[in-house]
């Protein structure tokens, strides 16, 4: 009876998530003191067998050497599990008493983790050992090409974490990773968070499967030789890191660019230590080798030896080359050598001056790159500032091998194969992804101050400044509306009988006050005087200012009236502004906010 593969595959996603899964359950309730017991005793393992791993990887995949490998295994089961002891990831990560703050560590479920061809057995001890730091299980994903050396280190991580106390289950791997099971695992219901290291197909399918996803870009990492380095030092640590597992590493060098002025001493130095710079012939022949349609790596190409590769594209080679040498004039599509090439190739480039040298390394990083890493080996730290701050990498390293340095190696940044490329390359991350990238911190906040003395909100426009729980002041109301109408000669009308409700003052007072406007005003006593004769005409000079006189009370008839005659209206702090009245004269800018003499 026939099986479709993909189906299979399927329900064995199914099956390993909801096992995993199940194993979560019991986990997390475990204390960081168990947990730190489980992670110790998996990188134990993973120590008393780096070689094997490696050997295991070098044989299924073709890819890298057996020696770089054992480094690779040693980063993640040494160096990262020093790193990780001490560090808090679950119950109460710390308390902050004089903010009243309390931060717990909460794991996330269950993590889904793509493993690449190029590190496979290093990468599994990695996000074994970071996922299970943080609380978590995981299942794996093999590449196609490095299946059964993943199964056989995560079956290594399984037993150790069990036999130190974790639940049955807690670490899964998927032994026919097909694309739809890929698909499956990464949109499980149960699937918390994504883990993805690979090409940038596997990159973009994490982050659209709605799932949170820590996914890297790739790596076209330029270095900048300063001609205040100290070259020897700089070339020796350039072709280490380039040859390092065959340019395997995602930051391996690939481009070297400095000032034509070093030129000679650069390729002496190179020469001394191995390398073989090719002629224009095998340049060409490297380059439609290397590199398929659409500027594609060619598979077959990745992770082999200078003498091997040499002998795909048609020359020989001593066989003691280090790396292989490719003098290159720009970055682009005409020069397809300017890409990541993932072996042992490496482009020079000879410029005028270090501002050239700056343009060529930010060229390098965008034609494939963007914001993973770049170098610079340099005395002056004027210049390194400058080329750190210009350069689109999260992640700039000094006087350092680049695949060393950008694993945390020799320098201080966190250990890890899962190196974020920040949002300028649309990861979600530009960090050296770790444990602490796998919880979530939960906060318990006490309450410290109340919310009037946090915030002070001023009156909207229209109204009056109120003062909670202010009573309205009646009488106050009144006599200012009163001494206003008594300087122009108005009286206010009476009130009527009985006491008003609080709430009620401003409408009495509004309508006693149109009440007044509507009387009939009494005639002058008396005939109507001539107007005075005007007085003879004075010497020009400047006109004195007209005195402003600021108002008490201001109602809409007021401000229409000012409209009419073009004038302003001059309030003081105190001056009470109906709401009409505001609203209408904010949309023709008629009151002015004057100070007393």
């Amino acid at each position: 009876m026939l099986r479709d593969r993909d189906l299979v595959s399927v329900q064995e996603v199914r099956q390993k998530v909801e096992k995993a899964w199940a194993a979560f359950e019991k986990y997390r309730r475990f204390t960081q003191e168990q947990v730190d017991a489980i992670v110790e005793a998996m990188a134990a393992a993973g120590r008393a067998n780096a070689e094997r791993l490696a050997r295991l990887a070098v044989e299924e995949t073709k890819y890298g050497n057996v020696r770089d490998k054992v480094g690779k295994n040693l980063l993640t089961s040494d160096l990262l599990a020093r790193h990780l002891r001490g560090m808090k990831t679950v119950g109460v990560l710390r308390e902050i008493p004089e903010q009243k703050i309390v931060e717990i560590g909460m794991p996330m479920g269950v993590v889904a983790a793509l493993i690449p061809t190029t590190n496979p057995t290093s990468t599994v001890i990695f996000k074994c050992l970071i996922s299970l730091k943080a609380g978590n299980a995981v299942v794996l994903s093999p590449h196609p090409r490095a299946v059964r050396c993943t199964l056989e280190t995560a079956e290594l991580m399984h037993r150790a974490a069990r036999d130190a106390g974790a639940p049955e289950g807690i670490i899964q791997c998927l032994e026919q990773p097909a694309v739809e099971a890929i698909q499956a695992l990464m949109r499980h219901e149960r699937t918390a968070v994504i883990l993805a290291t690979g090409g940038q197909g596997m990159v973009r399918a994490a982050y659209s499967s709605g799932k949170p996803a820590f996914g890297v870009g790739p790596g076209n990492t330029p270095v900048l030789l300063d001609t205040s380095a100290d070259l020897p030092e700089a070339v020796a640590q350039v072709v280490e890191g380039k040859a390092f597992d065959y340019g395997t590493v995602c930051t391996s060098e690939q481009a070297l660019v400095c000032e034509a002025s070093l030129r000679e001493r650069v390729l002496a130095e190179m020469k001394a230590r191995k390398a073989f710079l090719c002629d224009e012939a095998q340049k060409q022949a490297l380059a439609k080798l290397l590199l398929k349609e659409n500027y594609r790596i060619n598979p077959e190409c990745v992770g082999q030896s200078p003498t091997r590769l040499a002998e795909m594209a048609g020359f020989t080679i001593p066989p003691d080359t280090s790396i292989l040498l490719v003098e290159l004039e720009g970055v682009g599509k005409q020069h397809p050598l300017s890409v990541e090439k993932l072996s042992p190739v490496l482009a020079l480039y000879f410029v005028k001056d270090f501002q050239a040298a700056m343009d060529i390394c930010e060229a390098v990083m965008r034609f494939g790159g963007y914001g993973h890493t770049c170098v610079i080996f340099s005395k002056d730290e004027a210049r390194i500032r400058e080329f750190a701050l210009r350069m689109p990498a999260m992640r700039v390293l000094v006087n350092t091998a680049a695949p060393q340095g950008s694993t945390g190696v020799t320098t201080n940044l966190p250990p890890s194969m899962t190196l974020g490329c920040g949002a300028m390359a649309g990861n979600v991350t530009g960090d050296n992804v770790g444990a602490l990238h796998l919880i979530n911190i939960k906060r318990i906040a006490y309450g410290v101050r109340k919310a009037e003395e946090a915030l002070r909100v001023p009156p909207l426009s229209g109204e009056a400044p109120v003062i909670a729980g202010a009573a309205i002041d009646r009488a106050a109301i009144t006599a200012a509306v009163e001494k206003y109408l008594a300087e122009r000669g108005l009286a206010m009308a009476p009130a009527a009988a009985g006491p008003a409700p609080p709430a009620d003052v401003a409408a009495e007072v509004v309508d006693r006050f149109l009440a007044a406007r509507r009387a009939p005003k009494p005639a002058p006593a008396g005939p109507c005087p001539l107007p005075a004769a005007p007085p003879p005409a004075a010497p020009l000079i400047e006109p004195p200012k007209p005195k402003i006189t600021i108002v008490d009370f201001v109602c809409e008839a007021d401000v229409r009236a000012a409209l009419e005659q073009g004038r302003k209206i001059y309030i003081g702090p105190k001056t009470i502004v109906t709401p009409a009245a505001r609203e209408l004269a904010d949309r023709h800018d008629v009151l002015v906010l004057a100070q007393r003499a």
